[in-house]
């Protein structure tokens, strides 16, 4: 903390050194709304340009070292942060309203995300080292020597997000995953937690000077209005981007990247709803439960999660009754929570006055922390209104006359982070005849539980068709989000001298390679 205190004006970390100079903004408790200390500068276009200098200056070494090197420089980032103490969850339980175990259990989930992508670059399978040898004698053409590696695509803009200060931010999945591959990042901090992101800034930076790695490996830029984001995302040395946040802003980026000379991928996490079917036998048999469990899910966070199940779909039947008043009740208990930021508590208010205007949509629950409403699939159809995210403790119930009409509704939404079946054993049948649609919609398939908490691990997919992401083939979560920030390349006839490690004939880094369509290693 005191690091932080010492740097009045803070708008640069990384590449060799701190730059200080006039306060532009400062960081806001969320809770009372008082401006925080210490005041924070704002990066300008010549900082912007000087970081993704260092990052290109950086690359071609960062890129080539040994993928226990780069292993061993996330794991000391996770002690770092860990290091960092109370100061860093008091930093962030101020910025961000959210209660101090909340702040723990992130703290460790982004350390364990910097672990497990430490563990993927010592199984060596993010590589994808691939050999067919030549064969010369082949008829009626010889085959040539073909080997193939993936390699880094260059440097990373990562954007901080608002919900996860920590996980989601300085050095949290998207900024994890392009490290691990091999690509220096350069950071924008999320305005709303300043100063929560210097502290990890400073332990990601004290990791890249342990390690004995460029200085520009890594540096975080502060601000807090677009254009600084804008001139990030357009500097030409800047080849992939991550960013979890509005649709607006996620699109915004997109447009940019598009429009460059060079047009580079923008990893972003955006909008979902995620729908949750309440199966005809589940309801019948636990309405009751399922509408707690509801109104849990609903109101964890005060609603501030990209997987808030915002949508209920269920067939008009025995249990819907229940499921509404037991969601009615657990919302009506449950307490009031600190939203995020001013800002979004004022967006969510909006919403929440549009859906309670709405001439044909019914308040089944309004508490202090959330809302339940409920529309005819007919009227939900006929609304697009109605399908848009509401960042915040807001669900809405659909009701369906028939399985044709949930069907309809179903095939008529736009795609989603997670998608859920809430069913008993006589619902297999009819689950099984929706599952071809609900894999079109969704990234993630749950069967009786709640789509919020995701966990990480291999197999986890966070992402989606858009517009939960922008790009339905990854993931921002797990070990395949490494491979955003991977581009393969062909090696043929190369002279053995030549060759990178990956793919010598006596494999030195030791990793699993496909050597003419087997698997050795």
């Amino acid at each position: 903390m005191d690091a932080v205190m010492r740097h009045e004006g803070l708008t640069l970390l990384g590449g060799g050194g701190v730059k200080t100079g006039a306060v532009a903004f400062h960081g806001v408790a969320a809770a009372t709304a008082a401006a925080l200390l210490p005041g924070f500068g704002e990066a300008d276009a010549g900082d912007v340009a000087q970081a993704c200098a260092w990052a290109e200056a950086a690359f071609d070494v960062y890129r080539e070292t040994a993928p226990q090197l780069r292993a061993v420089f996330l794991e000391t980032i996770a002690a770092e942060i860990m290091a960092l103490g109370d100061p860093l969850v008091e930093a962030a339980c101020a910025e961000s309203g959210l209660p101090r175990g909340r702040i723990e259990g992130e703290r460790g989930r982004t350390c364990g995300q910097l672990k497990l992508f430490a563990a993927v670059l010592r199984a060596g399978r993010f590589a994808d080292a691939r050999i067919d040898p030549a064969q010369p004698a082949r008829a009626p053409l010889p085959r040539a020597d073909l080997r193939l590696r993936n390699i880094a695509l260059g440097p990373v803009a990562v954007f901080g997000a608002s919900n996860f200060p920590l996980a989601f931010s300085v050095a949290g999945g998207d900024t994890a995953s392009a490290l691990a591959a091999g690509c220096p990042v350069v950071v924008k901090a999320h305005p709303a937690h300043p100063q929560t992101s210097a502290l990890v800034g400073q332990a990601v930076a004290a990791a890249v000077a342990a390690c004995g790695l460029p200085a520009g490996v890594f540096s975080l830029l502060f601000g807090a209005g677009n254009a600084l984001g804008a001139a990030l995302v357009a500097d030409a040395r800047i080849k992939a981007v991550g960013f979890t946040g509005s649709r607006a802003g996620g699109l915004a980026l997109a447009g940019i990247a598009a429009r460059r000379a060079e047009p580079i991928p923008v990893y972003a996490e955006m909008s979902s709803i995620n729908p949750v079917l309440l199966m005809p036998a589940a309801l019948a048999a636990r309405g009751a439960a399922l509408g707690a469990g509801f109104a849990a899910s609903l109101t964890l966070g005060a609603g501030q999660f990209c997987t808030n199940p915002g949508l209920l779909l269920a067939v008009q039947g025995d249990g819907l009754d229940a499921f509404a008043a037991a969601a009615a009740t657990a919302l009506d208990a449950a307490p009031a929570q600190t939203m995020l930021s001013a800002g979004i508590r004022n967006a969510y208010e909006t919403h929440m006055a549009a859906r309670l205007g709405h001439a044909h949509v019914r308040v089944l629950a309004r508490g202090a922390v959330g809302a339940l409403f409920a529309a005819d699939a007919g009227v939900f159809m006929a609304d697009a209104a109605l399908a848009e995210e509401i960042f915040g403790a807001a669900g809405l119930l659909v009701v369906c006359r028939d399985f044709a009409q949930l069907h309809e509704v179903l095939a008529g939404l736009e795609g989603q982070l997670t998608v859920t079946l809430q069913m008993d054993e006589p619902d297999y049948e009819a689950a099984r005849a929706l599952l071809p649609l609900l894999e079109r919609k969704a990234g993630r398939i749950l069967a009786n539980g709640w789509p919020t908490g995701v966990e990480v691990c291999h197999a986890m997919v966070h992402g989606g068709p858009f517009p939960a992401t922008s790009d339905s083939r990854t993931t921002s979560v797990g070990s395949k989000a490494i491979e955003r920030f991977l581009r393969p390349v062909c090696y043929q006839d190369i002279p053995a001298a030549l060759l990178p490690p990956e793919l010598a004939d006596d494999n030195p880094l030791g990793l699993p390679r496909l050597v003419d369509g087997v698997m050795r290693g």
